[in-house]
Formats: C-alpha cells, sequence, structure tokens
C-alpha cells in the first residue's frame, strides 16, 4: 500500500468555503487503479451506496475509499469507470421504463454521449478537500446559483473564455461532475438529477460544479482576486 505526504489542502478547502459561503465541504476524489496503491491510512467506506451519497457523505466529514462492490448505483459506478454499466442502462431501457424518455432511441442517444472514464479503477477514494492526503483528480462543490456564479467567475479570471455546462439530468455528480471533468480536462456545471436529490441530499436549490484537481490553486488565487 502507497502512503501519501502531500499538505496544503486544508488552506485550499478554507478559502473555497470562506470565499463562496459554503454550507458543505468541496469533495476532493481519487481514483487508484491497483489495490496495492491505496494509502494504508483510508478505510473501505462502511457499506455499499451509491456514489451520489458518498459524495454527500464525503462532504459533511468523512474519508473512506470505495470499489466497484460497494458501488450500489451500477450506472453511477460505470461512469466513473468502476465497473460496467447493466445492458438495461446501456442500451438506454432503464431510463425510457421510468419514463424519462418518450423512446429508446432518445434514451440510448442520451446514454451514448454521457462522459464515461474508459479505465478499470480499483477504487475512488473520497474526503472533505480540507482532509484530502491525497492529489485529487477531481473537486466536486456543492452549492447554490450564485455560489457557482462565482465559482465560474474565478474559472475565466485569469485565461478567460467560458465555462461549459454539459447534463441531461441523469447521472448528474457521476458522469457530469466527476466523469466529464475528468475526461475533458475541463470543469463542468451540471443541475443535478432525481437520483442525486433522491437519495444524496442534493436540495431544490442547489447545482453541481465539478473541477479537475490540476488548477485548483488558479482557481483559490482568483477567488482571492475577486473577492
Amino acid at each position: 500500500m502507497e502512503d501519501y505526504d502531500v499538505s496544503g489542502y486544508d488552506i485550499v478547502s478554507k478559502k473555497i468555503k470562506e470565499s463562496l459561503g459554503l454550507k458543505r465541504s468541496p469533495v476532493a476524489i481519487k481514483f487508484v487503479l491497483k489495490k496495492e496503491d491505496l494509502p494504508e491510512k483510508i478505510q473501505e467506506i462502511d457499506k455499499a451506496v451509491r456514489h451520489c451519497e458518498m459524495v454527500t457523505r464525503a462532504s459533511l466529514g468523512e474519508t473512506f475509499y470505495a470499489t466497484s462492490e460497494d458501488q450500489s448505483c451500477k450506472g453511477g459506478a460505470a461512469a466513473i469507470g468502476a465497473g460496467e454499466a447493466p445492458e438495461k442502462i446501456k442500451t438506454g431501457e432503464f431510463y425510457y421504463d421510468l419514463g424519462r424518455f418518450s423512446s429508446i432511441g432518445a434514451a440510448k442517444r442520451t446514454l451514448d454521449a454521457i462522459p464515461k472514464i474508459d479505465m478499470d479503477i480499483y477504487a475512488t477514494i473520497y474526503a472533505p478537500l480540507e482532509d484530502a492526503t491525497f492529489h485529487p483528480d477531481i473537486i466536486v462543490v456543492v452549492g447554490n446559483p450564485a455560489q457557482a456564479m462565482k465559482l465560474s467567475q474565478a474559472l475565466v479570471y485569469t485565461l478567460g473564455g467560458r465555462v461549459e455546462a454539459d447534463f441531461s439530468g441523469i447521472q448528474s455528480l457521476c458522469a457530469d461532475a466527476v466523469a466529464g471533468p475528468f475526461t475533458s480536462k475541463n470543469p463542468n456545471i451540471t443541475l443535478g438529477c432525481s437520483g442525486s436529490r433522491k437519495f444524496a441530499g442534493i436540495e431544490d436549490e442547489e447545482v453541481i460544479v465539478g473541477l479537475t484537481g490540476e488548477n485548483i490553486g488558479c482557481v483559490v488565487n482568483a477567488l482571492d482576486a475577486i473577492s
């Protein structure tokens, strides 16, 4: 098992929370390809739950890792590289049967367009950003639209450009906020989905922002500059 020696994310998290006025912590997420690369001091989650629920638990202070067996939502697990999606999800039949689409074709086209991590991930580590002892691949921020707006302003502060919002109302905390930024290396804003609002406690007035871990220092500096 691997031990990480990382510091400074407590300061980063504090600045983000104070600048935006967040009521929950940003969540640090890291993908681990091999069992032997898991940090020794991080324990496995105590039961199988959905990825979106894991994000919420981490935002409220818990640190843990989860294997594919710990991911109870197999569609979300497949989006983050933690297993194969069930056939009914891949074909769109699952969402069609839920009444989310007018046809199988519409469902299939949407599922085909959803971001997916094309890697065989052994485990995913979740932690409040201030407690991260690893360099996160993705940082997830849950907040209100005004907080997301300020974060968007920070994202374009240095180089300019536009902030994309790419979503379809399904697989928000897995595909939109994690797989999308991981595969594209660009941040993404999503409005959530029925599952994350039902199971993970995402409130009606909240949106989700997925950030890549590589440029979080620039984002924090920009928040300082525009606050």
